[in-house]
């Protein structure tokens, strides 16, 4: 018997029993979680202040307690970071995940409690394998090494052992001393910070090990395999690692990078299984491989709420828990967590394709969209537009963003995308007027706004030098853990900045 077969008869059959509940008690699974929350931090300072003993039911609870983003909540989470104790989560919060920030900060710091490490982030990851066992019995994933990918993590003001750093780094320090035996690189090189030095050894520490499964972002995991192949001197990955079967992958959307991966493992029976893990949460899994969308994870430390995206920024905006969401409507996320983030907007936008189970796809970013003349054009609309034009073109999608241009000397108002060709069309104009054309298609907000050039005039694209994301990202220190490329902005600050590194 494989140590896989152990491991699924010992660890993951019973929770994946578990996970039936998600079919038909999704409802319950989280009236029952927001419970759970409000009684454990009913005597923290933000529990006493929003009489949390006496919140009953959710219609209470979204009476009492009102809608927060970052700001509204960083003065509370900054007393956190100076070792303050019970203030939005009971007892001292250790850890804090650094992400991208704000309007008025470089970065934010999201609280990570013990029960959050546990209830959410572990669980999360436990569940993704779960649901592979699941689809594929005959795996042997834990007969090799796990190649996880992980940021760093540096000193949290002057509080003795209080840290802040990337998720993917608090993870790996402390993660269970026994799946170390099974995960490489070591852990040293793991929570390097230099991403550069710590891809060449990676590769280096990987190259003779029988790696059978490989987590992390797909932009900086690829930089990774790369690496790999050209130590190597093979043509394909499964010739230096003949036993890899999965890539557990998120943090950005894997349509751009999916030819690549194809054609570096081309190995009919290679798997990919796409996550919804953020700094403040673990929030989906796709748990059918045949079906794009994810799982909401209804039973962890999260509660949900939606806010319908044509009532975002509105000042008293319709919310709804789980059981009030519809199909194919767009809303912006709100989460309460053992964290201490209390119905937070996260910053993501999900559509949902069912509600029995609950299945969504992540539909883009609250702020990154572009709606300055009416079009309202999401993530989710450039990931499908390029894929079409790559189809159809041959060509593939390396990074990619995209602005307005409001009005330029000819009066004339149009998108202006930036893209960087791992593999270049051998026509741009073709590639742009077929990237229009899936966009009017499949956005009639886009289409009625390009009706006859009158609004809006054909996109514009701009190639990219080679690596000239990468640069950027490195020169604004956010190479490797799960930084990203902002695709859509209402701004041009991002690809202003860009253009001229493009020069």
């Amino acid at each position: 018997m494989s140590i896989t077969s152990i491991a699924q008869n010992l660890y993951f059959s019973r929770r994946q029993k578990e996970l039936q509940k998600h079919l038909t008690q999704g409802a319950e699974l989280q009236r029952n979680v927001l419970k759970s929350l409000l009684s454990r931090a009913e005597d923290t300072e933000f529990g006493r202040n929003h009489a949390f003993s006496a919140i009953k039911d959710y219609e209470t609870f979204c009476q009492d307690v009102h809608i927060n983003d970052y700001d509204s909540l960083k003065q509370d989470i900054d007393r956190m970071r100076h070792g303050e104790r019970d203030i939005l989560w009971p007892g001292w919060v250790k850890w804090y995940a650094k992400s991208s920030g704000t309007t008025n900060d470089k970065s934010k710091f999201i609280p990570v409690s013990q029960e959050g490490l546990q209830n959410i982030h572990y669980a999360g990851g436990t569940d993704s394998v779960a649901f592979y066992l699941m689809n594929n019995p005959k795996s042997k994933i834990f007969d090799g090494r796990a190649l996880i990918l992980g940021g760093s993590h540096q000193s949290n003001y002057n509080v003795h052992g209080s840290l802040v750093g990337d998720l993917s780094a608090i993870l790996i320090e402390n993660i269970n001393p026994l799946a170390n035996l099974v995960r490489v690189p070591k852990k040293k090189t793991a929570l390097l910070s230099d991403f550069e030095v710590k891809r060449e050894r990676i590769a280096l520490e990987t190259l003779n090990k029988n790696v059978t499964n490989i987590s992390g972002v797909p932009s900086w995991m690829l930089s990774v395999l790369l690496r790999v192949m050209e130590l190597s001197g093979k043509t394909h990955l499964e010739e230096v690692w003949p036993n890899l079967e999965v890539f557990f992958h998120g943090g950005i959307a894997f349509t751009p990078y999916r030819k690549q991966y194809e054609q570096l493992i081309t190995k009919s029976d290679m798997h990919y299984e796409e996550t919804y893990n953020a700094s403040e949460g673990f929030f989906g899994i796709q748990s059918d491989p045949s079906d794009k969308s994810m799982l909401l994870m209804l039973d962890y430390d999260v509660f949900y709420e939606f806010i319908p995206m044509d009532e975002f920024g509105k000042d008293s905006p319709t919310v709804v828990p789980i059981w009030g969401v519809e199909t194919g409507k767009n809303y912006a996320m709100l989460i309460s967590t053992s964290c201490g983030l209390w119905r937070y907007v996260i910053g993501d936008t999900v559509q949902f394709t069912s509600t029995n189970p609950y299945k969504f796809i992540i539909t883009g970013r609250t702020k990154h969209f572009i709606n300055a003349f009416g079009e309202e054009l999401i993530v989710d609309n450039a990931e499908q537009g390029l894929a079409y034009a790559c189809l159809e073109t041959g060509a593939e999608v390396l990074e990619y963003t995209a602005a307005p241009v409001f009005m330029d000397e000819n009066g004339k108002c149009r998108h202006q995308w930036l893209i960087e060709f791992s593999r270049e069309p051998q026509d741009l104009n073709l590639f742009a007027n077929l990237l229009d054309k899936k966009l009017q298609e499949i956005n009639s907000d886009y289409e009625a706004k390009r009706f006859k050039d009158i609004t809006l005039q054909p996109l514009e694209i701009i190639k990219a030098k080679p690596n000239l994301f990468h640069t950027w990202l490195k020169q604004r220190g956010k190479l490797g853990g799960q930084h990203k490329v902002p695709r859509l902005s209402n701004s041009r600050e991002h690809i202003e900045q860009l253009l001229k590194l493009n020069k």
